[in-house]
């Protein structure tokens, strides 16, 4: 597993309704609700964020496209707007995505560039097979631990809180193989190495401490 970004895109909200502040590798953004929801406006609201990712995908695939061919193209614009309707009692969601050239064009170059519009990554990720997987962190102390320890460092495991997300081993076999029976290798890569991995587990079942932290705890 190698996930798009090194670091996830992080959103957090407070009790102002219903402002969420998003934080992304260079910056961060307000998403808000318009007033008829009870927000405020003062930023995209989730559909406007969705419609906007397949609208600058698909620019920016058009524009790769044109400069390499060299086509002469100054100007391009898209509209993207969606419905929902309900056929069979299920809701079908059609997304419309208006393509304008606003220079010269051939009709052979607009049937290509409309081939090639349908090609960006995120047109092709609405139109695949997507699958949302939603973890929760859980603390539970009293919730069987498996310890895994060197002379400096130690990962606890908990079998009961594992939600199965597969990063750790997906992303660090060497040290996490499920494979094995004693399936954490506390030597298998550097102590920050795992303690980043095991960072990464969104459930709780992994831990890491240093032994000197845990001893000067106690």
């Amino acid at each position: 597993m190698k996930y798009k970004f090194e670091n996830p895109i992080h959103g957090s909200i407070a009790n102002t309704k219903y402002q969420c502040r998003i934080e992304w590798r260079n910056g961060s953004f307000i998403a808000d609700e318009p007033e008829t929801n009870g927000g405020k406006d003062e930023g995209p609201d989730p559909f406007t964020l969705l419609l906007s990712s397949l609208t600058s995908c698909t620019l920016i695939t058009l524009r790769m496209y044109i400069d390499r061919k060299g086509w002469d193209i100054d100007r391009i614009a898209v509209n993207t707007n969606l419905y929902q309707e309900i056929k069979d009692g299920e809701t079908i969601t059609i997304i419309d995505r208006d393509l304008q050239f606003l220079s010269n064009i051939t009709d052979e170059q607009k049937v290509k560039l409309h081939e090639i519009a349908s090609q960006c990554p995120v047109s092709k990720i609405l139109e695949g097979n997507i699958k949302v997987r939603t973890f929760v962190w859980k603390d539970n102390p009293e919730a069987k631990t498996i310890h895994y320890s060197n002379e400096n460092i130690t990962v606890d495991w908990k079998p009961e809180l594992c939600q199965h997300s597969t990063r750790c081993w997906t992303q660090l076999l060497q040290v996490f193989d499920p494979r094995q029976k004693k399936w954490i290798n506390i030597d298998g890569a550097s102590a920050e190495r795992i303690k980043e991995q095991v960072d990464k587990c969104p459930s709780g079942a992994l831990l890491f401490h240093y032994n000197q932290e845990k001893e000067e705890a106690d």
